[in-house]
């Protein structure tokens, strides 16, 4: 999650990675209204204590949403962020397998389909798949540097509606912007995308894969072969709020 969290430190205009004693945290100004972009994630508690007032002042600048990804059970970290304005906004699973054993799909079971996909196309399907009517994350991974990704999409009619992003660092592959727009939803499109995304890592030599599991792609992954590794918690906290009651834009 750090080499993600650095690797969207320069993915747009004005982006950049503030790190101290095991903290990561990227600050996304393309996009403040959301969180998942603009994200911090650290190894030790004391850690985050030390680095938070100078994170929390990077974020208040540019007036963001944004989240603390919490180890499961750290309740040193929940207390130093509760009382601070963060809450408990969701528990996504970590999920790993290894890639011993992975199976690419028979030839016909994806027709269109590309391991060449567009960053472009990442961020729009992904801004299709949610309910949050912007282009966040069109915005938010404008500048992704594309030779640190590997980048998979299936079409329909030539329109790209399915997308996931792999990015390798140690031996390990990332999956990252697992999406499909809703009208492509059932048809499994996303769990042979991924299929074909962890063949392709194990032929270049990676031995584990991870990733982290919405409610909704839970089934999918299960059904490759990942196992949980533990929730993690999402503590986040709210961009301020303009007179009138609306957040800044």
């Amino acid at each position: 999650m750090q080499h993600f969290m650095r690797l969207l430190g320069q993915a747009s205009d004005g982006a950049r990675t503030l790190e101290r004693d095991g903290v990561v945290a990227a600050v996304v100004p393309a996009c403040p209204e959301r969180a998942v972009l603009n994200s911090v994630t650290y190894t030790e508690a004391g850690g985050l204590a030390d680095a938070y007032e100078e994170i929390a002042a990077a974020y208040a600048e540019i007036g963001a949403t944004w989240t603390v990804w919490v180890h499961h059970g750290d309740r040193n970290a929940a207390a130093l962020l509760e009382p601070r304005g963060h809450f408990l906004d969701a528990e996504p699973e970590a999920m790993g397998r290894e890639l011993d054993g992975v199976e690419r799909p028979p030839d016909r079971a994806l027709s269109e389909w590309t391991a060449a996909g567009r960053i472009a196309d990442v961020g729009s399907i992904n801004d299709r798949s949610y309910a949050f009517g912007t282009d966040s994350f069109t915005r938010g991974l404008a500048r992704f540097p594309e030779d640190q990704a590997h980048v998979y999409t299936a079409s329909q009619a030539g329109e790209p509606v399915a997308c996931l992003m792999t990015l390798d660092h140690e031996r390990n592959t990332d999956i990252e912007w697992v999406a499909v727009v809703p009208e492509a939803r059932g048809r499994g499109l996303s769990g042979k995308l991924l299929a074909h995304a962890l063949a392709d890592a194990r032929e270049r030599g990676a031995e584990t894969t991870t990733l982290v599991a919405t409610r909704l792609g839970r089934p999918v992954y299960d059904r490759l072969g990942y196992r949980p590794l533990g929730a993690l918690q999402m503590w986040e906290r709210r961009r301020p709020k303009r007179a009138g009651g609306s957040p800044r834009t």
